[in-house]
């Protein structure tokens, strides 16, 4: 015998099978459907403790007392009211977990970070000139290959440097530009100072220290102050915004994600601005600092970028369907008429995190400009254009600039998906630990950690006294 329900849900047909001559037709009770259908009320299973936990609790218990369709749809209802709460609870609990672990600082970092200070100001080995004086003039070489790197994490930082470097055919051509803000200036200083990759070319510079961040009104610092705007808004901080019983998962999610530190750092705005801050430079490839380099990069200085800005992977298309299947829709709100009139949903999306930029190209387009109009609109919006972060408008600022690059050169979703196998991930040219599971946390994936911590010495004085482990 087999069972078929109809789409309608109004019947249930018995199928013939062995011992049944003919379709029987059971009409489901109407008041059924009038339980099921009523609004669920917040506290309609609160201090209930006989609702049945299982499908065979539940089934056991109408058959002992032979309900009628109204007291077995009310059971029905209670138990499945139970465990949509429950579902969500956990589901909350999660995101907060993961929140709490991904926006904490761990105490390691810190006290690398002050260490680093310390010796910063006691040792005068740890606040050399970076680059020494002869080797200045190659800052603004357009026959080197000049790499940006910006973070305000010491450690982070030290392996993308020691990756590019290790991996680079002709290191003495390298140029590694990093980019710190005013606090992390003497950490990172005195952890390249102290941890030389000549011959490479290492420049660390503060934000403050750029001339151009000196003159008049600059867009990046507002954008600061709108991130500021935005974490307002969640007064309470994330205990309020898992308080709120009558939000999706998904928004709680989305909320707690807008307290990311993050999403209030100079860091996750620069690079709107890399024609300012480098005015002499033709062309860089910007590094976020969750990747890792696993071959030599200088060959993408051969892409021909047909007169494109931005050298990107696209995110669509792939084997990993999991990662690689991000479009438009899958960032911007098509519901809202300013993006639906004005994007295509199913265009590919790209990504950042390892991008040539063309900064001749660039600055002959207004994509800076793009940029802070849409983060305005979004602001006027009441931030319903798209979800947080930097990419959203960088899809839009970049609409029609982006020319897309092979995807050996860039291979992500190892920070938020453990199904990639560790064989993978090593023939990926760059790697990227984008989302929360980022390498220097205890959340890590534990089988994809040691591509990135084979770039660390666990034996140098300051990774060992502050504790920093392989695992």
């Amino acid at each position: 015998m087999q069972l078929h329900i109809s789409p309608s849900l109004r019947h249930v047909t018995v199928l013939p099978g062995k011992g049944v001559r003919e379709f029987i037709k059971v009409k489901v009770p109407e008041v059924m459907y009038q339980v099921l259908d009523q609004p669920v009320r917040k506290d309609e299973v609160q201090g209930k403790t006989d609702v049945p936990q299982t499908l065979e609790e539940f089934m056991a218990e109408m058959r002992d007392i032979k309900s009628d369709a109204r007291t077995f749809a009310l059971r029905l209802r209670e138990m499945v009211v139970l465990l949509e709460q429950r579902t969500r609870n956990a589901k909350i609990q999660e995101y907060l977990y993961r929140h709490v672990a991904s926006s904490s600082i761990p105490k390691q970092l810190h006290c690398l970070a002050l260490k680093l200070a310390n010796e910063h100001s006691t040792n005068a080995a740890a606040r050399l000139q970076l680059p020494s004086a002869e080797l200045v003039p190659a800052l603004v070489d357009n026959s080197y290959f000049h790499f940006v790197l910006a973070s305000d994490n010491v450690l982070a930082a030290s392996v993308v440097a020691k990756s590019l470097v290790k991996n680079a055919l002709r290191p003495e051509k390298f140029v590694l530009h990093i980019i710190t803000d005013r606090k992390t200036y003497s950490p990172m200083q005195a952890w390249f100072s102290l941890h030389s990759l000549a011959p490479a070319i290492i420049e660390v510079k503060a934000l403050h220290q750029f001339d151009w961040l000196s003159k008049g009104k600059i867009p990046v610092l507002e954008a600061m102050e709108k991130d500021q705007r935005v974490r307002s808004q969640f007064r309470g901080g994330s205990s309020a915004i898992v308080a709120n019983n009558t939000e999706k998962p998904q928004v709680i999610a989305a909320k707690l994600q807008a307290l990311s530190p993050k999403y209030n750092s100079l860091m996750n705005h620069i690079r709107i601005h890399l024609p300012e801050l480098f005015p002499s430079l033709n062309k860089v490839v910007f590094l976020d600092d969750d990747i890792v380099i696993q071959t030599d990069l200088s060959p993408l200085w051969d892409i021909d970028m047909n007169g494109k800005v931005n050298g990107a992977v696209e995110t669509c298309r792939g084997e990993d369907r999991f990662v690689m299947s991000k479009r438009f829709k899958s960032y911007l709100n098509f519901s809202h008429p300013l993006i639906a009139k004005n994007f295509n949903p199913n265009e590919c999306a790209w990504a950042y995190g390892m991008n040539i930029f063309d900064l001749e190209a660039w600055r002959k387009s207004n994509i800076t400009l793009t940029y802070y109009h849409w983060l305005e609109q979004n602001l006027k919006s009441d931030l319903s254009l798209w979800q947080l972060g930097t990419l959203p408008p960088g899809l839009i600022a970049f609409h029609g600039h982006v020319h897309v690059i092979d995807p050996f050169w860039h291979m992500l979703g190892l920070g938020y998906q453990e199904n990639t196998t560790l064989p993978d991930a090593e023939t990926a040219g760059v790697i990227h630990f984008n989302g929360r599971a980022k390498p220097w946390l205890d959340i890590a994936f534990p089988q994809l950690r040691p591509l990135w911590a084979k770039y660390i010495d666990f034996s140098d004085k300051f990774i060992k006294g502050c504790h920093i482990r392989a695992s």
